[in-house]
């Protein structure tokens, strides 16, 4: 992907994990850590955005990845402009590339860029200005690349920082999930041992995304063994009507209980990106038991996106 790099190399935007060195994702992994104390405002927030504005340009709802940009950005002194499609000039048609063009005329060179069609904030980072960097909050089914981030920066804290050995199901809606695509990346970029994927036929991908990993619809004999589980929630705004017979039978297939979880490794870490369909993909026992990570994912969420900020804005 062209537009995510400048003409010597280095990364200018943040649109996807796929073809991202190891080295520029540790680079982002290792930044994260070392400032997770002032992401979690333990100590005095940083400034090393003073002075420089960022907007969170979202044509799509969102809690997490709103707030935790907003937080980032704020922690590092960034001034922030958080732009709301639902009262704005796209209502009366304007273009999301008139958009953008018209807050980066105001001086504002960070956008944090949530959208439902695939591939266009690639088309945005390309008409951006020199100095204007792009973060992809999510595109479409396309990615999410700082999700992706912080769900291997969780996997890190949860099972150490070699991978070579894990085992990794992602489970449910991996067809519309731009998280499954970016976790899949980052995966296999750091090297993971065994990548499982599981769920319905009619919702795993068709593309080349699963290649080189086992793929199966057995929730439970893929369970075996498993060092972590990366679930997905049903995206039955982007899916068509029939793919899932009834959440009740979806749960009864590919819901996570307290017993369906003891055929995976002892200790095996549990991931959500959240928002949680209690009872369809997880229940309660289990995103509130002991091997749940989830809120961690939260948190280091904010970490992760000010290493992001911080790296192409300074």
């Amino acid at each position: 992907m062209t537009a995510q790099f400048d003409s010597k190399g280095n990364l200018r935007h943040l649109l996807t994990l796929e073809g991202l060195s190891r080295e520029a994702l540790l680079q982002l992994l290792g930044r994260a850590g070392q400032i997770r104390d002032a992401a979690m405002g333990r100590v005095k927030r940083r400034g090393t955005l003073a002075r420089v504005a960022v907007c969170t340009l979202f044509f799509e709802p969102s809690t997490r990845t709103r707030s935790s940009f907003q937080l980032a950005a704020q922690r590092l002194g960034a001034d922030i402009l958080n732009f709301d499609a639902s009262t704005s000039s796209i209502r009366k048609g304007e273009t999301a590339l008139d958009t953008m063009r018209n807050i980066e005329a105001m001086g504002v060179r960070g956008f944090v860029v949530r959208h439902p069609d695939d591939q266009i904030v690639e088309r945005l980072a390309e008409a951006a200005g020199e100095g204007t960097a792009l973060v992809n909050a999510g595109d479409g089914r396309n990615a999410h690349p700082t999700q992706g981030l912080l769900d291997m920066m969780t996997l890190r804290q949860a099972k150490g920082a070699d991978f070579s050995q894990l085992k990794v199901l992602i489970v449910g809606d991996v067809k519309h999930s731009r998280v499954a695509r970016s976790d899949l990346h980052a995966l296999r970029i750091l090297g993971v041992g065994q990548i499982r994927v599981c769920g319905p036929a009619n919702l795993l991908p068709e593309d080349d995304v699963l290649q080189g990993c086992q793929v199966g619809q057995d929730f439970d004999e893929m369970l075996e063994g498993v060092d972590a589980l990366i679930l997905l929630r049903l995206q039955r705004e982007r899916m068509e009507e029939g793919l899932v017979r009834s959440l009740d039978d979806y749960h009864a297939r590919y819901g996570l209980n307290a017993d369906r979880l003891r055929r995976a490794a002892p200790n095996a870490a549990v991931l959500h990106p959240g928002p949680i369909n209690r009872g369809v993909e997880i229940t309660d026992d289990v995103a509130d038991g002991p091997q749940s990570w989830i809120l961690r994912q939260v948190a280091n969420g904010v970490a992760v996106r000010m290493a992001v900020l911080e790296t192409l804005l300074t």
